[in-house]
C-alpha cells in the first residue's frame, strides 16, 4: 500500500489568527465552509479545536462515499489535525501570516491507498479531486473570514 497525498492552499486576506479561529470553530463556522461533498456534519464532543470530534460524510466521487469521524488536536500553533477514527485518513491544516493583514491556508491530508489497478488509479485522481473539494472549502472560508 502507497501513501497517498493530497495537498491545496490559499492566500487569505486576512490575518493568521482569524482564518485559524474559523477553521477551529466546528459548531459554527466550519460547518458553513464545507462544500456540497460533505453530509450528516455532527460535532460529537467539543467543538473548538483540541479535543473535538466530528463526524461527517466525505463523498469524493459519484460511488466514494468515506464516513468519517475525526479526532482534532493542535499539535503547535496555527496547526489543525484531523485524524479519522475509522481510516489511516489524516488532513493537516496549518495557517501562516503572509504579509500585512494576510495568512497562507494550506490542507495535506494523506491516507494509505489500495493497492493493486485500483491503487493506480486512487494515486492519480483522488489527489485532485481532494484538492478541488478542499479548494472549494478554502474559497468559502476566505469568502467567511475577508472583510
Amino acid at each position: 500500500m502507497a501513501q497517498v497525498e493530497a495537498t491545496t492552499e490559499r492566500i487569505i486576506a486576512a490575518d493568521a489568527e482569524t482564518v485559524f479561529d474559523a477553521l477551529a470553530d466546528y459548531t459554527g463556522t466550519r460547518g458553513k465552509l464545507l462544500p456540497e461533498h460533505f453530509s450528516e456534519y455532527e460535532v460529537r464532543e467539543g467543538g473548538d479545536g483540541e479535543g473535538t470530534l466530528v463526524h461527517w460524510k466525505l463523498q469524493a466521487t459519484s460511488k466514494r462515499v468515506r464516513d468519517c469521524l475525526l479526532e482534532v488536536t493542535e499539535p503547535t500553533d496555527g496547526q489543525l489535525v484531523e485524524k479519522d477514527r475509522n481510516s489511516t485518513m489524516v488532513t493537516t491544516w496549518v495557517v501562516t501570516p503572509a504579509g500585512e493583514g494576510k495568512s497562507k491556508a494550506v490542507v495535506t491530508t494523506v491516507w494509505n491507498g489500495a493497492g493493486g489497478i485500483g491503487g493506480f488509479f486512487e494515486r492519480t485522481f483522488a489527489p485532485k479531486g481532494l484538492g478541488r473539494i478542499y479548494d472549494t472549502l478554502l474559497d468559502n472560508l476566505a469568502t467567511e473570514v475577508e472583510g
